[in-house]
């Protein structure tokens, strides 16, 4: 599973009220074919317009400037809609998502750690019930994501592989499942060396902005970019809403 995140996980005096993950997960059977596909797909966006092939596709930078000198606006939104869209083809992938929505969350709640330790949980369960794309019911997992903060990702992988307490929904004592099927310890990697990360980047970034537009997006009507993603996204994380997005 590739990860990026959207918006700031801070509390006091955030620029943003959600902060979002995006989970791209692909079998390593068919991760040449999604790499063969996402290259293919900056080739085209070359040939059409104009973007180098090694030209990071990062979401709130393209909204904010050109990665190309006088590239508008409007192609840059349109590079990366066809991106959702090309990813929406692909049976063989999918999204897996977390919300965290900050409003009158307590002061001592910690953003960061919740989403990642909800999103870890959903991928470790897709995996043992094998609902990804292909079963593989009996596979183990690795995580891969931008350069954030390793080590917290590390200890946390670590913590829930030993204590991983599950609330009961009877209302009863919380049950210590651990979470076994991701092996290793969490991989940065740097977005501008991975295709798959700037796709994830882009995925976080429309789906925060399915909450919380800016003037730019709104203006477009590209807050509903995200649901472009519909068949490729894990709708058993989360059965709260049409989407499969954990919301917290």
């Amino acid at each position: 599973m590739y990860v990026d995140e959207s918006g700031d996980s801070g509390l006091q005096n955030s620029p943003t009220r959600y902060f979002a993950l995006s989970g791209l997960t692909v079998h390593e059977s068919r991760w040449r074919d999604l790499l063969a596909h996402l290259v293919a797909f900056r080739r085209t966006m070359k040939a059409v317009h104009g973007l180098p092939v090694r030209t990071e596709i990062h979401a709130s930078d393209y909204i904010r400037s050109p990665p190309v000198l006088g590239m508008q606006k409007h192609v840059r939104l349109a590079i990366m809609r066809q991106l959702l869209d090309e990813l929406a083809k692909l049976n063989y992938i999918s999204f897996t998502h977390v919300v965290v929505d900050k409003q009158g969350k307590p002061a001592g709640y910690d953003v960061f750690e919740t989403a990642w330790q909800a999103l870890f949980q959903r991928f470790d369960n897709t995996i043992g019930y094998g609902n990804f794309p292909g079963g593989h019911k009996s596979d183990k997992g690795m995580i891969i994501s931008d350069s954030t903060d390793g080590r917290r990702l590390t200890r946390l992988v670590r913590r829930m592989a030993v204590h991983n307490p599950i609330p009961s929904m009877q209302g009863g004592p919380a049950r210590n499942i651990p979470m076994l099927r991701v092996i290793e310890d969490p991989h940065s990697k740097d977005s501008v060396e991975s295709y798959f990360i700037q796709a994830c980047d882009v995925v976080a970034y429309f789906l925060q902005q399915k909450y919380a537009p800016c003037s730019y997006v709104r203006r477009k009507g590209a807050q509903t970019y995200f649901n472009r993603l519909q068949p490729v996204l894990n709708r058993r994380a989360s059965y709260a809403n049409g989407f499969g997005i954990v919301m917290l």
